[in-house]
């Protein structure tokens, strides 16, 4: 079982930028673009770890003025995204 760790995702919300910090075991962009939706009061958090909820996508969350999503672990420089660039579109 991976141990959490610390991600930073940064994202823009109507054009102004946010940043935040969540704990989770692993993180892909999918996950990104969700949470940053949940961060800007668009995405539901789930109650207990285990509930089923649907996940907000990419043009779900552009829809309502979320963009630029991208994160990184904690620690790293700013520009260095561990997202896969064959999945960023």
């Amino acid at each position: 079982m991976p141990s959490p760790q610390l991600y930073i995702i940064d994202y823009r919300l109507h054009g102004e930028p946010r940043t935040f910090i969540i704990r989770l075991d692993r993180l892909d962009n999918a996950e990104a673009w969700h949470w940053a939706s949940c961060d800007a009061g668009i995405g539901i958090i789930p109650k207990f770890g285990r509930e089923k909820i649907r996940k907000v996508s990419r043009p779900m969350a552009e829809r309502y003025g979320v963009t630029d999503v991208t994160w990184r672990l904690s620690g790293s420089k700013p520009g260095q995204s561990l997202e896969d660039p064959a999945t960023t579109a």
